[in-house]
């Protein structure tokens, strides 16, 4: 599913314009980055946490020539699923 199919199913649930869903779905994604950049979580009770998480810098191997290199820590985005979310998947 994409983002208009998305918004497409949100409006026929919602009874929304389609303009108003959009608009409505990209503040909700632009307030869940900027939370989250700012170190912070969102936690949606029953679908899930988005967080962030630190990756140690770490040996890695070129696999063309086979030489090692140093690959530099990061700081990446982490989505934790919910009990309610998991529960729906069995």
């Amino acid at each position: 599913m994409n983002k208009s199919q998305l918004v497409d199913l949100i409006s026929k649930k919602t009874k929304r314009t389609k303009i108003d869903t959009e608009n409505i779905l990209d503040a909700t994604i632009d307030i869940i980055q900027n939370t989250v950049a700012k170190g912070e979580e969102v936690k949606l009770v029953g679908f899930g946490t988005f967080g962030q998480c630190t990756r140690k810098p770490r040996a890695g191997r070129n696999p063309k020539t086979g030489s090692t290199l140093e690959i530099p820590g990061s700081t990446v985005p982490k989505f934790r699923p919910g009990k309610e979310f998991k529960d729906c998947l069995k």
